[in-house]
């Protein structure tokens, strides 16, 4: 029996469900649910895989945190938050949210060839380094010289514009929505 908890002694969290049955919140049929077409068998495992993660969600204590944070912030496979992947899906959809997916290139500080130069991050890089050269600016954004001219030439002559915010869904609306999901599933069945 495993007590998780954090660098503060004084705070800990109690058990929880997925840190401790890794065997089963990993496993490869949770993560990519059979197709329809699959073994009878093999649906029956997942079946009971998934009825047995969600059972364990719903007696972990950062349930609903849990289901905010997979439904809002990212984007998983398996089950999160008592949810699967397909849950989660039709909570955004009702919700109308899409979680942005996350650019490891950028933060590994990776370029491909031909990527789309991000107009913003032009803007923001030379008002961080306004003594390096453009060409500089240029190497470090993985483009030509003159898509860093030409993005710094519209960023001058462009009137700005506030950018529109989207705030994020509040919990209690993807508690909401996750409720309708999950009795409308349960009804079906």
């Amino acid at each position: 029996m495993s007590t998780h908890t954090s660098t503060n002694a004084a705070h800990s969290y109690e058990r929880m469900s997925c840190l401790d049955n890794p065997e089963l919140f990993q496993d490869p049929l949770l993560e990519e649910p059979p197709a329809s077409t699959a073994p009878a068998s093999v649906r029956r495992r997942y079946s009971m895989l998934e009825s047995k993660a969600q059972d364990l969600c719903q007696s972990c204590p950062l349930l609903t945190d849990c289901l905010y944070r997979a439904v809002v912030d990212h984007n998983v496979s398996g089950i999160a938050g008592g949810t699967t992947e397909r849950q989660r899906n039709e909570i955004r959809r009702r919700l109308g949210w899409t979680v942005q997916p996350e650019d490891f290139d950028t933060l590994a500080g990776v370029t491909g060839r031909h990527r789309q130069v991000d107009h913003d991050e032009v803007v923001r890089l030379r008002q961080a380094n306004p003594h390096e050269s453009l060409e500089t600016l240029a190497q470090r954004l993985g483009c030509s010289l003159s898509t860093v001219k030409r993005h710094l030439r519209r960023a001058r002559t462009e009137p700005r514009r506030p950018k529109k915010t989207v705030s994020a869904p509040s919990m209690a609306a993807v508690l909401a929505a996750a409720s309708a999901v999950i009795n409308r599933l349960r009804v079906a069945a």
